[in-house]
């Protein structure tokens, strides 16, 4: 029974999306190209490309079994759907933003009636209705930014992620109605059907992002600094350490460290008098 998987077809996921099936051994068939529809070689599985707001609609009517989106889709959409994996990146968050001239500092003081421009309508209503405010929702799809200075909105709400748009817009974020990544969702009797299928997948998802901040390091270390190796590199069970043919002062040793130490790691090898350091990318890790 064909597994069908909707990915973003542009935006700020669809590109790490792709990456991270085909470091999964996924390997689609034109995905370069991005048409709708592309089969994955070997495996019963369909790939759609859709827009990243559609996906959510489409998990949710069973057109596809699951779907890599933003969980601030999910969250705006409120369909019926599984979350069943957060990725690590896509990282934002659904704030509040007013002119810097409005001298807005929190939410309460917004004053009632003003008008909000998102293309989130339905959780800005939530949250300022649980705030208290009566505030009037303009939906739009796009460039809300610029609302404010066009009398078009009072305030936006919308996604940010290192805030420089809003600063160069001169807009203040004033509170976060939502925080977002990417999600790997799932429909519900999709995943009772074919939950064998749809595991293994998220668990070679969750494979490649564990192996994302990771490196395979490999060098010929002296046998004398075994203890010091031992020592700075733990590894994930401890360092593999094997004989080398011919050798008896110096074995090879073969370790899994995290991406950020792997300038640290290298001059230290140095010191302890390593050799052939080799430092290999890892595309997955299963425990």
């Amino acid at each position: 029974m064909t597994l069908r998987l909707a990915v973003p077809n542009k935006g700020r996921l669809s590109e790490r999306s792709v990456q991270i099936l085909k470091q999964a051994g996924l390997e689609i068939e034109d995905s370069d190209d991005r048409k709708l529809f592309a089969a994955v070689k070997k495996r019963d599985f369909a790939v759609m490309f859709v827009r990243a707001a559609d996906i959510v609609n489409f998990v949710s009517k069973g057109a596809v079994d699951v779907g890599i989106t933003g969980k601030d889709l999910v969250l705006e959409a409120g369909l019926d759907v599984k979350i069943v994996y957060d990725l690590s990146f896509g990282h934002c968050r659904l704030s509040i933003a007013a002119p810097e001239s409005a001298g807005i500092e929190d939410v309460q003081d917004i004053k009632d009636g003003s008008v909000v421009a998102t293309s989130f309508p339905n959780l800005t209503k939530k949250y300022f209705a649980k705030a208290g405010k009566k505030i009037e929702v303009t939906t739009i799809s796009g460039a809300a930014e610029v609302t404010p200075h066009i009398g078009v909105a009072d305030l936006i709400v919308d996604l940010v992620s290192s805030g420089s748009t809003l600063k160069v817009n001169h807009l203040k974020e004033v509170a976060v109605v939502a925080r977002s990544n990417a999600v790997v969702i799932v429909n519900e009797d999709s995943y009772k059907k074919k939950r064998e299928d749809i595991d293994e997948l998220v668990a070679a998802i969750e494979s490649v992002e564990s192996a994302a901040n990771k490196k395979y390091l490999m060098a010929d270390v002296p046998t004398k600094s075994l203890d010091s190796v031992r020592k700075y590199f733990p590894g994930i069970a401890g360092p593999t350490v094997m004989n080398i043919a011919g050798r008896d002062d110096v074995v090879a040793v073969h370790v899994v460290i995290d991406k950020d130490n792997v300038y640290d790691a290298i001059t230290r090898l140095k010191k302890m008098g390593a050799t052939g350091i080799l430092i290999v990318p890892i595309d997955r890790m299963v425990p």
